[in-house]
């Protein structure tokens, strides 16, 4: 999963939907102590109650991706029925912010290297 940027969104919603930051808040709440995708699963779906139900593959796709983008790690271990993944910040809310700031204004860069430039100057960023 590569992170699409949505200018119109406010906050985290600019690259993630909402069961997806409702996802990571618990894995960032959870620390150390890690989360399942039942755990983080059952959460959004509490959350998000009278709005939507999120799939299970939806929140296990996600995590998976995260895992992907640098964002999250995880450790597995054995469970009845085979194994299961427990995830863990690999970034907090505040390195993710960064991430995502690197990831868009690198992206700018790239293909509007002069303009982004030019305008990071004139809003005196640089």
């Amino acid at each position: 999963m590569t992170l699409e940027f949505n200018p119109a969104g406010s906050g985290l919603d600019k690259v993630l939907r909402d069961y997806q930051i409702e996802a990571l808040k618990l894995v960032w709440k959870k620390e150390g102590d890690g989360a399942i995708s039942k755990e983080v699963f059952d959460h959004v779906n509490v959350v998000l109650k009278g709005v939507r139900t999120i799939s299970r593959a939806s929140i296990i796709n996600f995590l998976n991706a995260m895992v992907d983008e640098g964002v999250l790690n995880y450790k597995e271990e054995t469970c009845k029925g085979g194994y299961r993944r427990i995830y863990y910040p690999k970034l907090d809310e505040r390195d993710f912010k960064k991430h995502i700031a690197k990831t868009v204004i690198t992206s700018l860069v790239k293909d509007f290297r002069e303009e982004t430039n030019e305008t990071l100057k004139e809003l005196k960023l640089i």
